[in-house]
């Protein structure tokens, strides 16, 4: 084994994928101090996203403080890409509207707003990038975009003509989208929304009724969203720019209908996460060809579960590895029901970084030394299979047929 490449996502509130790339990197060199290690975190657009990107391309975040989802101010950043990707912007959502900036107590998604989002969207167009990449996950709201579309001029009206409040409650009134004041660069710039394709703003899958509850909507304010959707996607059926299905087309529910409202508001292009971010050439990453090159991955995210195979990190890196016959295997700070699913999707082999049993904490506060030991064990493991599967077969130690045949046959000796 010649090369490795580590290309992990973050585990959620405890370490971002650059740690823990550089954690597991540390144990493949305890492993193999001589193997070339490949690092290469893997952003999925939510939180860490931009900082990724900005340090991939040798760009740099911009520091801006914004409208948070509760309407009070945050310290948010966006990313001015460099290297190839100079004039690229990305806007991590959720470094304005994110859940983390939501406090418990008030957590109600028909409230929250991405009125953040369209601010450090206007700060690309106003740092003139030509194209704004942003990366949805991790949110706090299920606004349609509305907040964001707001805070780029646009003014959505109700039935007498006033503007409509903040947060997904209020699209209920909503009967008009007004696109006339929009930032004046909007048109001369690309929008991509790099989300799920899997989350679509309407119907029994929508994102109400899937994300809601995390976000902290009782069952009855669930369904007042989701009817408040159904609402939302007539009007940016008639008055916006996006053409397809926005009820139930893919990405259109990403970031709680952020997706839907920027196509139809903005035009934006809605792609997959991972085409957006690994297959645009934006970040210059070149992932395929480092998968191509190396003879093992290693990928890792919290926790592996029947989730995984759905749209998650570890699942995109083997779906690309299986395609150039480079094996993976996964690391998890834990394994959770439905984990060996993941082995169809080609993850070769899989394991927790957790040796003995712990609390959460102790597992968060030693995450770094946990996945360097871990894999470190993994490694040790793979190469002792290559030595066992290396080993010419022994000569049998039981006599063949045709030698058992002629034993039989002979006298036995009597004391």
């Amino acid at each position: 084994m010649q090369r490795v490449l580590v290309a992990p996502s973050g585990f959620k509130e405890s370490l971002g994928a650059a740690p823990v790339a550089e954690a597991i990197a540390a144990g493949v060199r305890r492993a193999l101090p001589g193997v070339r290690v490949d690092i290469a975190p893997v952003a999925d657009g939510g939180e860490g996203t931009a900082a990724l990107l900005a340090a991939a391309t040798g760009g740099t975040l911009r520091h801006r403080t914004v409208t948070g989802p509760v309407g009070r101010p945050v310290a948010a950043h966006w990313a001015r890409l460099g290297g190839r990707a100079a004039g690229v912007a990305v806007v991590e959502m959720a470094a304005a509207a994110g859940l983390a900036h939501v406090p418990p107590d008030d957590r109600d998604p028909g409230r929250t707003t991405t009125f953040g989002v369209g601010e450090l969207i206007a700060a690309a167009l106003d740092d003139g990038a030509h194209t704004v990449l942003i990366g949805c996950g991790d949110s706090g709201t299920c606004d349609g975009g509305a907040g964001a579309l707001q805070a780029l001029g646009a003014r959505i009206l109700d039935a007498d003509g006033a503007e409509i409040g903040h947060g997904g409650a209020e699209l209920a009134r909503a009967v008009r989208l007004d696109r006339s004041g929009l930032h004046p660069r909007i048109g001369a710039a690309t929008i991509v929304v790099a989300g799920n394709p899997r989350n679509v703003l309407c119907g029994p899958r929508g994102v109400a009724r899937v994300f809601g509850p995390q976000k902290g909507a009782s069952p009855a304010r669930v369904e007042e969203l989701a009817a408040a959707m159904e609402n939302w996607a007539a009007v940016l059926e008639r008055d916006g720019a996006a053409a397809g299905d926005l009820r139930g087309g893919p990405v259109t529910g990403a970031s709680g209908g952020l997706g839907a409202g920027l196509a139809a508001g903005l035009g934006a292009l809605l792609r997959s996460r991972f085409d957006a971010l690994l297959d645009s050439g934006l970040a210059g990453l070149d992932l395929d060809r480092r998968i191509a090159a190396a003879d093992l991955v290693i990928t890792a995210e919290g926790s592996i579960d029947l989730q995984t195979p759905h749209g998650k990190v570890p699942a995109e890196i083997a779906r690309r590895a299986r395609l150039h016959g480079t094996p993976v295997v996964a690391l998890a700070g834990s394994l959770g029901e439905g984990a060996p699913s993941v082995h169809d999707v080609g993850i070769g082999a899989i394991a927790s970084i957790i040796p003995v049993p712990m609390s959460l904490a102790e597992a968060v506060a030693d995450a770094e030394r946990l996945i360097t030991d871990a894999t470190e064990r993994m490694m040790r493991m793979i190469l002792l299979g290559g030595i066992v599967s290396g080993r010419a077969p022994r000569r049998a130690a039981v006599p063949t047929r045709r030698r058992a045949v002629a034993l039989a046959g002979r006298p036995r000796r009597r004391g």
